[in-house]
């Protein structure tokens, strides 16, 4: 039996939540829809507010999960943000996008993948 991909993808965001937390980040929020898009991870490092992309290849076999992030989901994590800052009267304070991939059990933090 196979795990779907929500599956798979809330693990994923498991792992990176306490990664996150063990580097002392603050979790405000997970899987934030907004209208048709959404945000893994919104956290606090330190003032930063800080919107975490999550991917997770258990396997390793469709490349590096970071090239996953392209330009298209980037544009979409931007439109996110703007919509949770709007939403939530959030201005003036500093914000930026960060990446974690789980490939194989590894993790890695890509603070400030993008902008």
């Amino acid at each position: 039996m196979t795990r779907s991909s929500t599956d798979k993808g809330a693990a994923g965001e498991d792992i990176a939540v306490r990664y996150l937390r063990g580097l002392g980040y603050k979790i405000l929020d997970r899987n934030v829809r907004l209208s048709r898009f959404e945000i893994d991870i919104v956290c606090r490092d330190g003032e930063c507010l800080v919107f975490v992309e999550v991917k997770h290849s258990p396997s390793g076999r469709f490349g590096h999960p970071a090239t996953w992030i392209d330009d298209r989901k980037r544009q979409h994590l931007r439109q996110a943000a703007e919509a949770y800052l709007a939403a939530h009267q959030i201005d003036n304070t500093e914000v930026r996008f960060d990446a974690i991939t789980i490939q194989k059990g590894a993790v890695e933090h890509f603070p400030n993948a993008f902008q």
